[in-house]
């Protein structure tokens, strides 16, 4: 494969019911600044049906163009028409590098695609650079040494390693990003991208699926990938009944309460609530981590969070490595005492205001 003629920086731009999903303006943020150590642009590849009126929303978080395929076959998400789709952008367009939410639906789309154009994938990333492979050049091999590559990193292993991963000779280099792990940029009010309109066609065939009905289910579990405050909790709170103080103090903050994965797999949480690898990716302004010992596997879906508060009876625990405020002690007893104080000074402040 001549990887020369390959340009670009390329992002799906997944969209449900005619709205852009969160994942799409993350991933065009880390391809901006891909593309920066590039020199290259940023493309939004935006599928669906009736979907054009998205193209000025990609613009304005940093699309330098939008390739648009738009089809009734596309009007709901199925894995066929939407691997054609995507596939036959890249053989016609030839990106550099193409990103995918590691969502539902870009776990099943991306790998199809990345066998349909005969290329890698690196899945679940929670990092991406540009730079050379292998990281360090083996003695007596420094020329074989590539630059300008790709880096995927992500938990392997189960989470007890980080692996960096690179696809030096195949394109497009393509990777799975986990929601919640990169950041939007600021959207430029007024910004205009390329519309470029491109339909390779489509045709039923027995790989279509088809879809009866769709079931769209009202949960009442708080998003915590949009929580300013989250107050998580893990094996260390001692029973589901403990998690009624971390739970006051949430209410006390005007926030959220989350959990570890031990929680979750002792059935004392659901598992909308969990954070870390097999979680969810969270950065909230304030994270108390109350209870939870800090394995990477819980760190790598926190350890972003602006202010990190540790209460641990444990000095030696990992977390403390990576709390900006820690606490040695009993939660039974800091966690009320917290509590505490701050709905006297809410009361104090109220009182004052009248």
């Amino acid at each position: 494969m001549g990887t020369e003629e390959y340009k670009g920086v390329f992002i799906y731009a997944q969209q449900v019911d005619n709205k852009l999903s969160n994942i799409s303006l993350e991933l065009l943020g880390k391809a901006k600044d891909l593309a920066a150590d590039l020199d290259e642009k940023v493309t939004a590849v935006l599928i669906g049906s009736g979907v054009s009126g998205l193209t000025d929303e990609l613009a304005t978080y940093g699309a330098d163009r939008v390739i648009v395929v738009d089809d009734p076959a596309l009007k709901d998400y199925r894995t066929e028409p939407y691997t054609h789709a995507l596939s036959s952008v890249i053989d016609e367009y030839k990106p550099e590098i193409m990103l995918v939410g590691a969502t539902a639906i870009g776990r099943d789309l991306g790998p199809r695609v990345s066998a349909r154009v005969k290329t890698g994938l690196t899945a679940d990333c929670t990092q991406l650079d540009i730079g050379d492979f292998p990281l360090t050049p083996i003695p007596g091999q420094e020329d074989k040494q590539l630059h300008r590559q790709l880096l995927m990193t992500r938990p392997a292993f189960g989470g007890n390693t980080i692996a960096t991963i690179a696809c030096p000779e195949n394109r497009p280099q393509m990777a799975t990003v986990r929601p919640g792990v990169m950041q939007k940029k600021e959207p430029v009010a007024g910004a205009k991208a390329e519309i470029v309109e491109f339909n390779p066609g489509f045709k039923e065939d027995n790989c279509y699926v088809e879809i009866e009905k769709i079931v769209k289910e009202v949960s009442n579990v708080a998003n915590i990938a949009d929580a300013k405050i989250l107050v998580s909790g893990g094996r260390g709170v001692g029973s589901p009944e403990n998690f009624k103080l971390l739970e006051d103090l949430a209410d006390a903050l005007g926030g959220t309460v989350s959990c570890s994965r031990a929680v979750v797999d002792s059935g004392w949480k659901p598992k909308e609530l969990q954070v870390g690898q097999t979680g969810q990716t969270v950065r909230p302004h304030v994270y108390f981590a109350i209870g939870i010992s800090g394995a990477i596997q819980h760190a790598a879906g926190m350890e972003d969070s602006d202010i990190i508060i540790a209460i641990n009876k444990d000095e030696n625990a990992p977390i403390f490595d990576i709390a900006d405020y820690g606490v040695i002690g009993d939660l039974n007893q800091i966690v009320p005492e917290i509590t505490k104080k701050i709905c006297e000074k809410k009361e104090k402040q109220g009182k004052a205001g009248n």
